[in-house]
Protein backbone atom coordinates (compact mmCIF):
# COMPACT_ATOMS: atom_id res chain seq x y z
CA UNK A 1 0.00 0.00 0.00
CA UNK A 2 2.72 1.93 0.78
CA UNK A 3 4.59 1.84 -2.55
CA UNK A 4 0.91 2.45 -4.29
CA UNK A 5 0.53 5.59 -1.96
CA UNK A 6 3.81 6.65 -3.37
CA UNK A 7 3.20 6.24 -6.41
CA UNK A 8 0.48 8.03 -6.85
CA UNK A 9 2.01 11.21 -4.53
CA UNK A 10 4.34 11.13 -7.22
CA UNK A 11 2.12 11.22 -10.52
CA UNK A 12 0.40 14.48 -8.88
CA UNK A 13 3.70 15.50 -7.99
CA UNK A 14 4.61 15.25 -11.66
CA UNK A 15 1.15 16.42 -13.09
CA UNK A 16 1.41 19.60 -10.93
CA UNK A 17 5.35 19.84 -11.95
CA UNK A 18 4.60 20.43 -15.38
CA UNK A 19 2.19 22.43 -15.86
CA UNK A 20 4.93 25.55 -14.52
CA UNK A 21 7.23 24.43 -17.40
CA UNK A 22 7.48 26.61 -20.30
CA UNK A 23 8.54 27.00 -23.75
CA UNK A 24 11.17 29.32 -24.42
CA UNK A 25 11.32 31.45 -27.71
CA UNK A 26 13.12 33.66 -29.23
CA UNK A 27 13.42 35.55 -33.19
CA UNK A 28 15.56 37.01 -35.42
CA UNK A 29 14.53 39.52 -38.82
CA UNK A 30 16.39 38.32 -41.94
CA UNK A 31 15.92 40.99 -45.59
CA UNK A 32 14.01 39.91 -48.47
CA UNK A 33 15.24 41.49 -51.61
CA UNK A 34 15.35 41.87 -55.20
CA UNK A 35 16.31 44.45 -57.82
CA UNK A 36 14.69 44.67 -60.80
CA UNK A 37 16.12 46.55 -63.96
CA UNK A 38 14.56 47.93 -66.79
CA UNK A 39 13.75 46.29 -69.97
CA UNK A 40 12.18 47.34 -72.92
CA UNK A 41 11.24 45.32 -76.28
CA UNK A 42 10.61 46.33 -79.54
CA UNK A 43 10.95 42.91 -81.69
CA UNK A 44 9.15 40.02 -79.93
CA UNK A 45 5.37 41.40 -81.20
CA UNK A 46 6.03 42.37 -85.54
CA UNK A 47 5.46 45.86 -86.02
CA UNK A 48 3.01 46.49 -88.83
CA UNK A 49 4.24 47.86 -92.24
CA UNK A 50 3.51 51.49 -93.68
CA UNK A 51 2.40 50.43 -96.70
CA UNK A 52 1.09 52.93 -99.15
CA UNK A 53 -0.91 50.63 -101.49
CA UNK A 54 -1.12 50.86 -105.47
CA UNK A 55 -1.72 54.68 -106.47
CA UNK A 56 -1.90 56.22 -109.95
CA UNK A 57 0.89 58.51 -111.01
CA UNK A 58 -1.27 61.62 -109.90
CA UNK A 59 -1.38 61.26 -106.27
CA UNK A 60 -0.44 63.70 -103.57
CA UNK A 61 0.29 63.69 -99.92
CA UNK A 62 -0.45 59.56 -100.01
CA UNK A 63 -1.23 58.86 -96.22
CA UNK A 64 -0.74 55.58 -95.11
CA UNK A 65 0.22 54.42 -91.02
CA UNK A 66 2.07 51.53 -89.83
CA UNK A 67 2.86 50.66 -85.89
CA UNK A 68 5.56 49.75 -83.80
CA UNK A 69 4.92 47.43 -80.54
CA UNK A 70 6.95 47.88 -77.34
CA UNK A 71 6.97 45.96 -74.45
CA UNK A 72 8.58 48.22 -71.33
CA UNK A 73 9.46 47.89 -67.96
CA UNK A 74 6.20 49.86 -65.79
CA UNK A 75 7.27 53.50 -65.71
CA UNK A 76 10.14 53.10 -67.27
CA UNK A 77 11.25 55.58 -69.76
CA UNK A 78 12.49 55.33 -73.30
CA UNK A 79 12.74 56.81 -76.82
CA UNK A 80 12.56 55.18 -80.15
CA UNK A 81 14.58 56.31 -83.02
CA UNK A 82 13.50 55.58 -86.66
CA UNK A 83 16.76 55.67 -88.96
CA UNK A 84 17.22 57.26 -92.68
CA UNK A 85 16.73 53.99 -94.50
CA UNK A 86 18.24 52.46 -97.45
CA UNK A 87 18.63 55.67 -99.75
CA UNK A 88 18.30 58.73 -97.50
CA UNK A 89 20.98 61.34 -95.70
CA UNK A 90 19.32 62.38 -93.20
CA UNK A 91 15.38 61.85 -91.71
CA UNK A 92 14.47 64.51 -94.25
CA UNK A 93 15.75 62.78 -97.32
CA UNK A 94 13.96 59.49 -96.96
CA UNK A 95 13.36 57.19 -100.30
CA UNK A 96 11.71 54.43 -101.70
CA UNK A 97 14.08 52.41 -104.60
CA UNK A 98 12.92 50.69 -107.69
CA UNK A 99 16.05 49.72 -109.15
CA UNK A 100 17.67 53.49 -109.25
CA UNK A 101 14.56 55.03 -109.67
CA UNK A 102 13.56 56.65 -106.34
CA UNK A 103 10.19 58.20 -104.42
CA UNK A 104 10.55 60.19 -101.55
CA UNK A 105 8.60 60.01 -98.32
CA UNK A 106 8.30 60.51 -94.92
CA UNK A 107 7.60 59.14 -91.35
CA UNK A 108 6.51 61.22 -88.73
CA UNK A 109 5.43 60.70 -84.66
CA UNK A 110 2.36 62.49 -85.07
CA UNK A 111 -0.92 62.46 -87.13
CA UNK A 112 -0.85 65.97 -87.94
CA UNK A 113 2.52 65.40 -89.95
CA UNK A 114 3.86 68.59 -89.97
CA UNK A 115 7.96 69.01 -90.08
CA UNK A 116 7.96 69.39 -86.34
CA UNK A 117 6.49 65.96 -86.50
CA UNK A 118 9.11 64.08 -88.27
CA UNK A 119 10.59 61.27 -87.05
CA UNK A 120 13.92 60.17 -87.04
CA UNK A 121 17.13 59.47 -84.64
CA UNK A 122 18.12 63.10 -83.41
CA UNK A 123 18.08 63.23 -79.44
CA UNK A 124 18.74 66.08 -76.84
CA UNK A 125 17.55 69.48 -77.60
CA UNK A 126 15.69 69.78 -80.88
CA UNK A 127 15.65 66.08 -81.14
CA UNK A 128 13.03 63.95 -83.51
CA UNK A 129 13.09 60.61 -81.60
CA UNK A 130 9.48 59.52 -80.18
CA UNK A 131 9.79 59.32 -76.20
CA UNK A 132 7.55 57.36 -73.24
CA UNK A 133 7.49 55.60 -70.93
CA UNK A 134 6.52 51.72 -70.25
CA UNK A 135 3.62 50.41 -69.28
CA UNK A 136 4.47 46.89 -68.91
CA UNK A 137 2.55 45.33 -71.20
CA UNK A 138 2.77 45.88 -74.96
CA UNK A 139 1.98 49.25 -76.58
CA UNK A 140 1.32 50.16 -80.21
CA UNK A 141 2.76 53.05 -81.11
CA UNK A 142 1.82 54.53 -84.45
CA UNK A 143 4.07 54.97 -87.33
CA UNK A 144 2.20 58.28 -89.60
CA UNK A 145 3.70 58.43 -93.50
CA UNK A 146 3.24 60.10 -96.33
CA UNK A 147 4.39 60.17 -99.71
CA UNK A 148 4.20 63.68 -101.31
CA UNK A 149 3.57 62.85 -105.04
CA UNK A 150 3.46 59.99 -106.86
CA UNK A 151 4.64 61.84 -110.10
CA UNK A 152 7.49 58.42 -110.83
CA UNK A 153 7.93 55.69 -113.10
CA UNK A 154 5.49 52.99 -112.58
CA UNK A 155 7.03 50.34 -110.48
CA UNK A 156 7.30 49.03 -107.01
CA UNK A 157 9.16 51.11 -104.98
CA UNK A 158 10.16 49.94 -100.80
CA UNK A 159 12.67 51.18 -98.50
CA UNK A 160 13.81 49.86 -95.00
CA UNK A 161 13.87 51.35 -92.07
CA UNK A 162 15.72 50.67 -88.62
CA UNK A 163 14.21 51.40 -85.45
CA UNK A 164 15.95 51.59 -82.40
CA UNK A 165 14.56 51.67 -78.67
CA UNK A 166 16.84 52.98 -75.95
CA UNK A 167 15.74 52.62 -72.34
Amino acid sequence: MKVRLLATFALIAVALGSGGVRAATATTTFNVRITITAACDISTTAPTDVNFGTQPSTATNVDNQGALNVNCTPSAPYTIALDNGQNGTDANSRKMSSGSALVPYQLYRNATRTAADVWGSTTGAGGNVLAGSGTGTVQTLPVYGRVPSTNFAAGSYADVITATITY
